[in-house]
């Protein structure tokens, strides 16, 4: 269960890094953020995401607010990966988790 909570937060966090190295490079990179080969690089790790929330919010929500939102969601999944990792390994009396 621990390995699972593990790589489940690793790959959160690879998401998160990903959109927000993503967000950083749209404010910094401009109108050629296009171009920008990080920009994409980043923009294709964080694709399976960013499609998942595209397809869970209403049509009404305009493409550029999607990696917003789902920033926002895989932080909150962060979140609880953590506190229920820390739940299961406090609950196991766990040396390293002190």
């Amino acid at each position: 269960m621990l390995t699972f909570l593990n790589l489940l937060q690793l790959v959160l966090y690879i998401a998160l890094l990903a959109l927000l190295g993503q967000g950083l490079l749209y404010v910094l990179a401009g109108a050629k953020r296009d171009t920008n080969f990080f920009y994409q690089l980043l923009k294709i790790v964080s694709k399976p995401f960013t499609l998942v929330v595209r397809r869970l919010t209403p049509a009404k929500v305009a493409d550029r607010h999607v990696p917003v939102i789902a920033f926002g969601l895989l932080l909150i999944a962060y979140a609880v990966v953590t506190f229920e990792k820390i739940n299961y390994c406090v609950g196991l009396n766990m040396v390293g988790c002190k």
